[in-house]
């Protein structure tokens, strides 16, 4: 794995990161049984957030397969999607991807990252907290509003919702 290159995304991506969430949106709308589920984000938006997006690329071809997305709000930094492309999941890139995230946040002085996630589904809070994440309480008006905007799609019909929190 020592070949596999991580990049930050360019706006040539945008396609790539709107398929790549797409189908690893699938396997949680299966695994959770959610057949009303809000569409991928747009990649070209990601890229020009406040923030920064990373791109994992295939080390065979150079194709990306995954990414993390990370968003400065109120001045915090808040990992709002991690996706990799389920063919090439379970082989560490969704991890890499959060280190280099951690790494790259701590590099712009933030000193903590926040996320939203399901508590039960594995790859999900249980993967957030061998990363090193623990459970918080929303305390920004930017990790209320995502409290709110869930309750509003009804994502708590399919599992609890946590924010979670690791100190960088």
């Amino acid at each position: 794995m020592s070949d596999v290159v991580i990049r930050p995304a360019v706006s040539e991506d945008a396609e790539a990161l709107h398929a790549i969430e797409t189908h690893a949106d699938a396997l949680l709308i299966e695994s959770l049984g959610a057949p009303e589920w809000p569409p991928a984000g747009d990649g070209a938006e990601r890229v020009s957030a406040p923030g920064f997006v990373f791109v994992l690329e295939d080390p065979s071809d150079t194709s990306p397969v995954g990414f993390v997305h990370v968003l400065d709000a109120d001045g915090h930094a808040h990992l709002e999607q991690l996706s990799v492309l389920p063919a090439s999941g379970r082989q560490g890139y969704g991890r890499r991807l959060v280190s280099a995230a951690l790494e790259e946040a701590r590099e712009r002085g933030y000193t903590r990252m926040t996320l939203r996630t399901y508590a039960e589904i594995p790859w999900n809070a249980p993967f957030y907290s061998s990363c090193g994440f623990l459970e918080s309480i929303p305390e920004t008006p930017f990790q209320r509003g995502l409290v709110d905007t869930e309750a509003s799609l009804s994502l708590g019909r399919y599992g609890r919702r946590v924010q979670m929190t690791v100190e960088l």
